[in-house]
């Protein structure tokens, strides 16, 4: 995976706001890893990017509004249909680092900005 970075602004460098730590981080991917287990269980995989196409639809469902911002984005970002599974698995793990039952836009919007970039390499 490839995420172009985008240059910090000042301001946020010099604002006064904690981070999240990194035990508090490493705390919500182990619950990740938990319900990925318990989601999968019954089945031969271990995580979120080895569903296929048919587990997607079973355990990916999208509410309206993510629905649009998919059909959006693969229309401005002619996504194919492999890169339109990868964006919904990788919503489907921020739902997850979340705690979320459902996927949410959010989750989707935030999955859609780890797309790699057209000018890399």
């Amino acid at each position: 995976m490839h995420i172009n970075v985008p240059a910090v602004r000042v301001d946020k460098l010099t604002r006064e706001e904690k981070a999240e730590s990194s035990t508090r981080i490493q705390q919500r991917v182990q619950k990740a890893r938990e319900i990925q287990n318990k989601r999968f269980k019954t089945t031969k995989i271990k995580s979120n990017s080895e569903m296929s196409p048919k587990m997607l639809k079973e355990f990916c469902r999208l509410d309206k509004e993510s629905i649009v911002l998919l059909k959006e984005a693969i229309n401005k970002l002619n996504l194919s249909a492999r890169s339109f599974h990868k964006v919904v698995k990788i919503a489907r793990t921020v739902a997850d680092l979340e705690s979320s039952v459902a996927i949410k836009p959010n989750h989707v919007e935030e999955a859609l900005q780890y797309r790699p970039s057209d000018s890399l390499p």
